[in-house]
């Protein structure tokens, strides 16, 4: 379901969420506690002292929701094919949310080249909900849904590396403990509005983060190795901020115009200290105007005439901040390698309570629609 999501400034003044008591508070980050590749403090800072020009600009595509056989279906026209400047295929985020996903295509999406990250089971649309979960909770909402997204997708659990919380909406310490529990390397969550002109490069929570709270609860205790993939604002014609691109309200309302307002965003990082950079919407963006996708094919094709300019995923701009290296010198190693799991599809009918639903995955039929506490849909006793 298509979110609008709004940045508001002030967070609401209720009770901390619960938290876990072996957690301790997070010192004051220095880089001579905290160094590459394992730890690197929050700082607008360009990683290994490097000048703009020697930096790759990373751009992070983003799409949260359920991926269906429509969007599919665009989303392969649009992205398939494409490579960055090193000759590697261009990597695209999906953050897959489970009612009415088609894993079939979550499994084609892995298999060429992008990547799957979590955004829940349920979605559920209450932000308090969110905002207030515990650790229990959000174990079922994420930790069961990388079981369903792994065995119905059927691809490597380890694969799956990066979630995002609905509407932006922390939930102090344990976004980022629940995300470390269950295998997770990276969270990209938390809307940065202070850090945006230089924009803050992804850090991990060892220590103190300087970054601004801005929804929810941020953490404040030490989360040794989890990274912090900062969502960095954008902002619309009336220098309005806003986290999601959807959520954007004075925008231009023809093809060039927006092309032009896609590209002044991105300049603002492209010629500044060449933080990583997100377009994140909601999987229903290109049906909500049909502008949208005209605006943002071209937007991609313009991105990909810059030869410093990398269409990639949090983990793959993660992964080079770990190891930086001047554009010189080549931005990685070797291509992305992806294991093929193969996909034998279905569509089941299956019950969700006293309602029917159809899920299509890999494999087999599972008993019952998979759901919180029950990621393999097995008979319910």
């Amino acid at each position: 379901m298509f979110r609008i999501v709004f940045v508001t400034l002030v967070a609401a003044c209720l009770a901390l969420p619960q938290v876990d008591k072996d957690l301790y508070a997070a010192e004051a980050c220095t880089d001579a506690k905290c160094s590459s590749p394992d730890c690197k403090c929050s700082s607008t800072n360009i990683p290994n002292g490097l000048e703009p020009a020697q930096v790759p600009q990373f751009v992070h595509l983003t799409f949260d929701d359920a991926v269906q056989e429509l969007n599919y279906q665009v989303y392969a026209s649009l992205f398939y094919n494409r490579t960055n400047p090193d000759g590697c295929p261009i990597t695209v985020t999906f953050f897959v949310s489970h009612d009415y996903t088609d894993y079939s295509r979550v499994h084609d999406l892995y298999l060429n080249y992008h990547e799957i990250a979590l955004h829940s089971i349920t979605d559920e649309p209450a932000t308090d909900y969110w905002r207030d979960i515990t650790i229990d909770q959000l174990k079922q909402e994420f930790g069961d849904e990388k079981t369903i997204v792994s065995t119905f997708a059927n691809i490597p659990p380890e694969a799956i590396k990066g979630m995002r919380i609905p509407f932006l909406q922390l939930s102090g310490n344990n976004t980022y403990q629940l995300g470390k529990d269950i295998g997770l390397e990276w969270d990209s969550s938390w809307p940065t509005q202070t850090f945006r002109n230089p924009g803050l490069w992804p850090y991990t929570l060892d220590y103190k983060s300087t970054q601004d709270c801005l929804l929810g609860f941020c953490p404040e205790d030490s989360i040794p190795g989890f990274w912090v993939a900062p969502v960095i604002d954008w902002t619309d014609q009336q220098n309005i901020l806003c986290s999601m691109v959807d959520a954007c309200v004075n925008i231009p309302d023809d093809v060039d115009g927006l092309v032009q307002w896609y590209i002044d965003n991105f300049n603002v990082e492209y010629n500044g200290n060449r933080a990583p950079i997100g377009f994140y919407v909601h999987q229903a963006y290109f049906n909500a105007n049909p502008i949208h996708l005209e605006a943002y094919t071209k937007f991609v094709d313009y991105l990909q005439g810059l030869d410093d300019v990398y269409l990639v995923s949090p983990s793959q701009s993660i992964d080079w901040i770990k190891n930086p290296t001047p554009l010189s010198a080549g931005v990685r190693a070797e291509c992305p390698q992806i294991e093929d799991l193969g996909c034998n599809k279905q569509t089941c009918q299956l019950a969700k309570g006293e309602e029917m639903r159809y899920m299509t995955l890999c494999g087999e039929c599972p008993e019952v629609y998979p759901w919180l506490g029950n990621p393999l849909g097995e008979a319910e006793v």
